[in-house]
């Protein structure tokens, strides 16, 4: 299954074993799990220095917050057998203001990635952390190949900006001779934008990123419903076909979303959902999540003992029992618009309009209810 897989990186023996229990057991759909989360998503905050126009966060009233640094750390056991650390999730998680200890911790247990994405903006003031904390993945967003056009979808952004902190980062990784962090650019594909999408792919080639992952704009506010690409494929198709033969070209490893009418999950509500048994997604309001696209709140996690608990949680139980259910998932996983899982054939991925998308921050109650107390699929010992 495509949302099993992750980045590969050499394995302790511990993760190996635990990625191999983490595979048997979402086969055979597990709700009650003896393997730790392959990869732990911590939001470490909601807050943003942009405003771009195509996010969510900019249709909803957002109570800002930074995860704290003992939840982070409360994820100790989990540590020796996760495979990945991811820290983003609504917000730019290099404003968090305790990152460089949060990345120092997490670099203690040395084959654990690191991986976060980012505006690009606060690169060169958390280079240092990088390098020194080791940082595995950095994915920079850049939405056009022009000022006119980047700037004016994300918005306090600015491209000249970004492209020389990108070009300074790769500059000093080959100076310090690393091999990390692996970098690539994410390009949210719209109406305005799709044009640049090969020139995303040659500055790519300039800046010395060996990847460029494009994804298609979901759009939450009716005012840009123009933008969608939902029943545009030609136009689609022609700028992917052109991108590719300029990746070909370049040697540049381009990650596209498939067309829309070809994928495979026909008219399924979502493709095939790993998320609850491969990640633990934890918010900045320190709540467990479905995944960073979901608005349910499952449970806090600072409201029991040990991670290991809410891992096992009847919440989390109830989801894993839920998510690939069309008769039992709950409203944000029938209207999944995740980048990995969405169904593209669906105009509901494309424009969610008129739906809650966002979470309820500062909210104290969940939104999922418990599994029941067995709640195992039919045929699972």
């Amino acid at each position: 299954m495509k949302t099993e897989r992750l980045f590969k990186t050499p394995l302790s023996e511990a993760q190996r074993r635990n990625s191999e229990l983490n595979h048997i057991e979402c086969s055979s759909r597990r709700t009650v799990l003896e393997s730790y989360p392959r990869r732990i998503v911590f939001e470490l905050t909601n807050k943003c220095n942009f405003q771009c126009v195509m996010c969510g966060r900019e249709s909803a009233d957002f109570k800002t917050s930074d995860l704290p640094v003992s939840v982070v750390k409360s994820f100790r056991s989990f540590f020796q057998f996760a495979e990945e650390t991811t820290l983003h999730g609504w917000g730019e998680g290099t404003l968090h203001p305790r990152l460089p200890e949060i990345l120092e911790y997490l670099n203690t247990f040395p084959l654990l990635r690191k991986y976060f994405v980012t505006n690009g903006s606060t690169l060169p003031k958390i280079m240092e952390s990088v390098f020194e904390h080791h940082v595995d993945l950095i994915a920079v967003s850049l939405d056009g190949v022009t000022p006119e056009t980047n700037n004016a979808i994300r918005k306090g952004g600015d491209l000249h900006r970004e492209i020389r902190s990108i070009k300074r980062l790769i500059l000093e990784k080959e100076r310090r001779n690393l091999d990390y962090p692996y970098v690539n650019l994410v390009f949210t594909a719209m109406a305005r934008n799709i044009r640049e999408l090969p020139g995303m792919v040659r500055l790519a080639y300039e800046t010395g990123v060996p990847e460029v992952k494009a994804v298609y704009l979901t759009i939450f506010n009716g005012g840009l419903s123009g933008e969608s690409l939902f029943d545009r494929q030609d136009l689609v198709k022609r700028h992917f076909d052109a991108a590719r033969e300029e990746a070909d070209r370049l040697n540049i490893y381009l990650k596209l979303p498939e067309l829309q009418g070809e994928s495979e999950a026909a008219e399924l509500p979502h493709k095939p959902c790993a998320f609850p048994w491969r990640d633990f997604y934890i918010g900045s309001d320190a709540f467990a999540r479905p995944c960073q696209s979901s608005a349910d709140r499952l449970l806090s996690v600072q409201d029991l003992a040990t991670p290991e608990d809410a891992w096992n949680s009847r919440e989390m139980q109830g989801i894993r029992l839920a998510v690939n259910d069309p008769k039992l998932m709950p409203a944000s996983c029938r209207n999944c618009y995740h980048s990995t899982c969405a169904n593209w054939n669906l105009k509901k991925s494309f424009l969610q309009l008129n739906g809650s998308f966002a979470p309820e921050w500062g909210a104290k109650d969940p939104v999922i209810p418990a599994a029941p107390a067995s709640a195992e699929p039919e045929g699972v010992q």
